[in-house]
């Protein structure tokens, strides 16, 4: 025992023999510390404050205990005065600038109200500015004229804007601003451009959240711009020298909407420049501040449970001669506190500055910015800052600065997975955890501000995604494998960041569903996050138009609040009871617990301010609540049984034993495809790399043909009489029943936020996926060009020719290497299998109640049109998302069989008004049909049965003859001349040719309809091709793209009318040779003008020169792609011509002679006949159709000169004019019109009608036609 109180834990012997002593004694020594020194002395609390204050050693004399505060203050104000001594103040480097009195103070530096020239408003105070005019421009009340002086400026979005500096004889006008003038100069990071009268390349491109420093050196005349403390390098050298007062001021030009902040040196700045000055001088306090908190930092430090093991201080409390926490920390940190508020107190101005300056990087240390975070010491510093009422001002510019933070992080690839705006939400949540720091944040005027600024998320530009990304990959590249498994280990790196920073946002999110606040009127739990999402929502009306107004959100904050609102609904809240309502016990997802679901139709009728100005099915709300009122029903609930709108036979529910895809245990190759997700494709695109999913407002572009009928619309009816055609089923178990009152409506529910997050889908989840696929399909095509490129190089390249091609090969790759990294991004934020799963869960219950409420004929034309656009949009985007979420086998069958219904029954429904709407759903059908695993969902399904082929057939119009046409050849596939070659018949649909050949032999005045829109589309399309060629022609040298592309849509279009008229006559082919001839005259004519045109010299060579020249393959253009359905069409009109199944009453061969062209005729067939056609199929049986075609062209010439011979004959010098009918002079006057008593051929009359049911003589209005 002697030996063992020689040493106790590591002390010297002398030191172990005090405490022993002390021990034997402990009366004696109460109140007294042991230092750890040689010296028999009780002075631990002098050793302690000496390693807090960094004071000299034994500075100190003997304390006691209770430690006085008084005493604590006086140390401190003691250091400070020394720092203060030692810290000279005064601004002897700040020579060379002068401020003019703004009203805020000398020293102040903000915008000078009186140099604005459109209109600039200041948002949030100080400095957060917006232009609300066209073009805004405004300086500074602060300008310099010797020295080296910056300010940064915060881009909120990332249009056009021009940072820079001016002088006073700079003009601002509406067309004019910084930069346009001889001294003003400007860096516009949109436009990538410096501007000094005139534009020059510089910089990079900028992106919300950048901080752009704007320097100017006095020294050496020269202006340099700097990108996230990153040098663009100098812009402008040799500016001109300036004289006192009359210097160069910051100035900024905006354009309408954008927004950014400025600092001038209220804040620090978040990259200052080594040797540049803030405009604005910091505050004297806020040095006092830093060495305050630094003070508070080593208080912390002894503390510190890591690292009180080995310092002197905890091996003395270890020995129980050190005073406890309550002792020690609590009353220095409040003495530390109480000095930093007098601190800021005495200095107004100063508050701003410590709280977004070294508060928050105090806080940041304390917390640490990566994981593990020291909970313990933020919550000792918390709890001492909640001690102090006066401490409310600078921590509230503390939050501002933590969500200001999240704005600017960007992603660091060393720093991954706690990187990017990670540690300043993860700070924020634990701080608001405190319900003290939550209510201060509540009262902010600036709250909303402050909660978008928590959920943004920096998206990097093309710089920022190459040293995020520094080795690309893709399949054909030329890597090695390093590239490839660099590639993936970055993006797995980068992805885990993204999921650390989604959780903090999902976190933050809770805290504020659960918290309520001290209102006079009590509220719930959920109405706070609801007055954010609908104020959100309402800044953000009119952000999907093609020029957005001015307060607008960012797109990544209504992403983010869309993956939190998507996370709640499909994988559950995580609050416990804390929100019992906004869960079932279940443990699942709203949108995944299956059985009875509900929503209350209030949300359609009420016009809430955020939801005024939504158009809805049935036109504006304001017109419906006159023409559909629908009082009283605000309150009532729908229900239905899950699955109910869906075939018994084919029903996949959440409650049926197969689940369906969102919920099955089914898997796909996603670690592959996660390994390697450029691997993958979409059907039918060149390139190798998966594209992500395309917008599917653009779902046309799938299609064969683009649009160019947009100027010829007809207005879609409006009517809301009920119509068993567009509610195909009956509903089972529907009901409706009052609302439950028992919870308030001001707190968030359910189904509300299932609202919410299909307008924000619309909002910004659709323009980032149409990014996507922009990315995704220039990258196909420079790998396509890549492709072509290397072909030609080792071809027959040398030379100049060979350098040349060599400089478009790099050039090539570093646009591919762009797009991969940019489809990578994209990929790695808007994917996860999570993400995938809520998407189809979310499609699968819109389109449910979407059918519901389709029953209801007075409430769904109140449902808003964001429900069909985000239903469609998803559900492409699952449908060809990457990594693919499930095979197309299944994607449809399990799960969304009801959205083919929907499709089917509504794309011609004339409830909905807005004809864009219906050719987004039709247009969704054209590329659905092209693939066989989807087109078997349509054959399965009883709505497409039922309605489709007549609904196509009945929308055959000017509008939508394009996707219509798209579908109906998609479905006649194989049944044509030429199909054999490469298998297109096995896209064919037997199902619905039968279907359709049924809708046009028992529904004749439906097939004539079509029939005659058929005839003039074609006829129409035909001629504009003919135009489009001689327009070619004739400017071959100055052919625009836009020229060209126009002849060829127009050009696929022709024969796609052409296959579809070929079908008509092998499936209906009475239609043509039975009753009148009128079908098969005009028939006769569109073949004679389509040969006349093709088999044309003059357009022969140019033909397959305009063509060449868009970079067509002469397989994809050709001219036998028209008169391949020419050929098919003559086939089949002479076999039915055999058939005796009907009576035939013209004669092919007699209808063709008897045109007036027969001799252009001739040669037009004669040019078929010669075409090489063994370039197209080779099979005996072709060969014999053509032989049936020679054949027919030899009848043709034998009838056409034994007609002309007869005419020769009988025609008599003094036949009158008048027995000629005087539209085609070829047939005798039989037909007198009514009322007006005109006459005409009966075959002129009657083609007439069909277009017009006007006199084409005077124009009056016909009643009845007679027979003379």
């Amino acid at each position: 025992m002697a030996e063992d109180s020689l040493r106790l834990r590591g002390f010297p012997s002398g030191l172990a023999v005090l405490l022993n002593e002390e021990d034997k004694n402990e009366s004696s020594s109460k109140g007294r510390l042991v230092s750890y020194c040689d010296e028999i002395r009780n002075q631990s609390i002098e050793r302690a404050f000496e390693q807090i204050f960094d004071l000299p050693c034994k500075s100190l004399g003997p304390l006691t205990l209770p430690i006085d505060g008084k005493l604590i203050r006086t140390i401190v104000k003691d250091e400070l005065s020394k720092l203060v001594t030692r810290s000279n103040f005064c601004d002897h480097n700040r020579d060379g600038i002068g401020i003019l009195d703004a009203g805020c103070g000398p020293s102040v530096v903000t915008l000078d109200v009186f140099s604005i020239c459109g209109d600039i408003r200041t948002i949030m105070p100080p400095l957060l500015v917006e232009s609300l005019a066209m073009f805004s421009s405004v300086r500074a009340n602060a300008c310099v004229w010797k020295g080296k002086w910056m300010y940064e400026v915060i881009l909120e979005t990332s249009g056009i804007q021009q940072l820079g500096w001016a002088t006073l004889t700079c003009p601002f006008t509406e067309q004019k601003g910084v930069g346009d003038a001889d001294d003003s100069y400007a860096f516009d990071g949109r436009r990538v451009r410096k501007w000094n009268k005139e534009a020059e390349p510089y910089g990079q491109s900028w992106v919300a959240g950048d901080v752009i420093g704007c320097c100017i050196d006095l020294e050496s005349d020269q202006i340099s711009f700097y990108r996230n403390g990153v040098s663009l390098g100098v812009a402008f050298r040799g500016i001109r020298k300036m004289g006192p007062g009359a210097g160069y001021y910051p100035a900024i030009s905006l354009s309408q909407g954008e927004r950014c902040e400025l600092n001038f040196g209220s804040h620090p700045f978040k990259f200052p420049v080594e040797g540049y000055l803030p405009l604005e001088s910091p505050p004297n306090s806020s040095i006092l501040a830093s060495r305050l908190l630094q003070y508070f930092c080593r208080l912390l430090d002894i503390h510190d449970p890591e690292q009180v093991e080995y310092s002197p201080v905890g091996k003395l409390r270890r020995l129980k001669r050190c005073p406890a926490h309550e002792d020690l920390f609590l009353p220095v940190s409040r003495a530390i506190l109480e000095e930093l508020l007098c601190l800021i107190g005495e200095d107004a101005g100063s508050a701003e500055y410590v709280g977004c300056g070294p508060l928050l990087s105090f806080m940041i240390e304390v917390f640490r910015a990566q994981a593990p975070h020291d909970y313990i010491s933020l919550d000792r510093v918390l709890d001492i800052f909640s001690e102090f009422q006066s401490a409310e001002t600078v921590l509230g510019h503390m939050i501002i600065a933590l969500a200001r933070f999240c704005k600017t992080a960007p992603l660091i690839l060393t720093e991954c997975p706690y990187t990017g705006s990670y540690p300043y939400l993860a700070l924020a949540c634990h701080i608001f955890r405190r319900v003290d720091f939550m209510v201060l944040w509540w009262k902010s005027p600036n709250s909303e501000f402050i909660f978008e600024g928590f959920l943004t998320c920096k998206s990097p530009n093309r710089e920022d995604l190459q040293c995020l990304m520094p080795s690309v990959w893709w399949p054909g590249s030329g890597e090695d494998t390093s590239c490839e498994t660099s590639m993936m280990m970055t993006t797995t790196a980068l992805s885990e960041a993204i999921v650390k920073i989604e959780e903090r946002h999902r976190e933050i999110c809770r805290l504020v569903i659960q918290f309520v606040p001290p209102t006079e009127t009590p509220q719930l739990p959920g109405s706070v996050f609801r007055s954010l999402i609908q104020n959100i929502l309402l800044k953000n009306r009119g952000s999907d138009r093609d020029v957005s107004p001015p307060g607008i959100s960012g797109k990544s904050i209504l992403v983010s609040l869309y993956s939190v609102i998507l996370h709640f609904l499909s994988e559950g809240f995580g609050l416990g009871d804390a929100c019992s309502w906004l869960s079932d016990g279940s443990g699942r997802g709203y949108l995944h617990r299956g059985g009875q679901q509900s929503f209350p139709v209030g949300l359609f009728l009420k016009d809430d301010p955020h939801r005024s100005d939504l158009s809805r099915l049935g036109g504006s709300f304001s017109h419906l609540s006159k023409s559909n009122p629908v009082n009283g029903r605000e309150d009532e609930i729908i229900r239905w049984e899950e699955g109910c709108m869906d075939d018994n036979d084919f029903r996949v529910t959440h409650s049926t034993f197969q689940k369906p895809c969102c919920c099955s245990n089914y898997d796909i190759d996603c670690g592959k495809a996660s390994r390697v997700p450029i691997r993958y494709r979409a059907k039918g695109l060149r390139g190798h790399c998966s594209p992500i999913p395309d917008r599917s407002a653009h779902v046309a572009a799938e299609c064969s043909a683009g649009s160019l009928n947009d100027e010829i619309a007809d207005k879609a009816s409006t009517s809301d009489q009920s119509n068993p055609e567009f509610s195909y089923r009956l509903m089972q178990h529907l009901r409706t029943v009052a609302k439950d009152c028992s919870i308030s409506s001001a707190t968030i529910r359910e189904e509300e936020l299932l609202d919410s997050l299909l307008l924000l889908y619309h909002m910004g989840l659709a323009p980032n996926f149409k990014q996507a696929s922009h990315y995704a399909s220039h990258q196909s095509q420079f790998i396509s060009l890549l492709e072509d490129t290397d072909k030609q190089i080792r071809e027959q390249a040398f030379g100049e020719k060979l350098k040349r091609l060599k400089e478009v090969k790099n050039g090539y790759r570093e646009e591919i290497a762009n797009c991969v990294r940019h489809c990578a991004w994209y990929r790695i934020t808007l994917f996860s299998r999570w993400k995938q799963r809520g998407m189809y869960a979310a499609c699968m219950w819109t389109v449910q109640l979407l059918l519901v409420i389709s029953q209801m004929n007075s409430i769904f034309v109140f449902i808003p049109e964001f429900y069909v656009e985000s239903l469609v949009d998803c559900f492409h985007v699952l449908r060809k998302s990457d990594p693919p979420f499930v095979p197309p086998s299944i994607f449809i069958k399990q799960g969304l069989s009801s959205l083919v219904t929907f499709l089917v029954t509504h794309f011609h429904d004339p409830r909905i008004s807005s004809a864009d709407l219906k050719d987004l759903l039709l247009q969704s059908i054209s590329v659905l049909v092209q693939y066989k695993e989807f087109l078997d969902d349509f054959e399965n399904n009883g709505a497409a049965i039922q309605t489709l082929p007549a609904a196509l057939l009945s929308s055959f119009d000017n509008r939508s003859w394009i996707p219509v046409t798209n579908i109906l050849l998609r479905l006649s596939k194989g049944a044509g001349f030429g199909f054999s070659k490469h298998g297109e018949s096995s896209s064919s649909s037997v199902v619905f040719q039968k279907l359709l050949r049924e809708a046009c032999i028992y529904n004749d005045g439906l097939f004539s309809d079509f029939l005659n829109r058929l005839f003039n589309t074609l006829s129409w399309t035909m001629t504009e091709f003919s135009v489009s060629m001689r327009e070619m022609q004739e400017k071959y040298q100055q052919v625009l793209d836009f020229r060209q592309r126009k002849c060829n849509v127009i050009f696929d279009l022709s024969c796609n009318l052409a296959r579809l008229l070929e079908f008509c006559t092998h499936e209906v082919p009475q239609a043509f040779l039975a009753g009148s001839d009128t079908n098969l005259r005009r028939l006769t004519e569109i073949i004679a003008f389509s040969l006349n045109h093709v088999s044309s010299p003059t357009y022969a060579e140019f033909f397959s020169l305009s063509f060449r020249k868009h970079s067509q393959s002469s397989e994809r253009v050709n001219k036998g792609m028209l008169l391949t359905p020419l050929v098919g069409i003559i086939l089949n009109l002479l076999d039915a011509s055999r058939l005796k199944s009907f009576k035939v009453n013209n004669d092919v061969v007699s209808v063709f002679a008897s045109t007036d062209c027969c001799n252009a005729l001739h040669s037009g067939f004669q040019y078929l006949l010669n075409h090489n056609w063994a370039d197209l199929f080779r099979s005996d049986a072709s060969d014999a159709k053509l032989e049936q075609i020679e054949e027919f062209i030899s009848r043709l010439l034998y009838v056409s000169e034994q007609r002309e011979a007869e005419d020769a004959k009988s025609k008599e010098p003094d036949d009158l004019d008048e027995e000629i009918c005087c539209i085609c002079y070829e047939s005798e006057v039989d037909t007198k019109l009514m009322p007006c008593s005109h006459t005409s051929c009966y075959g002129c009359i009657s083609r007439h009608l069909l277009n017009c049911e006007r006199c084409f003589f005077c124009n009056a209005i016909i009643s009845n036609i007679a027979r003379i």
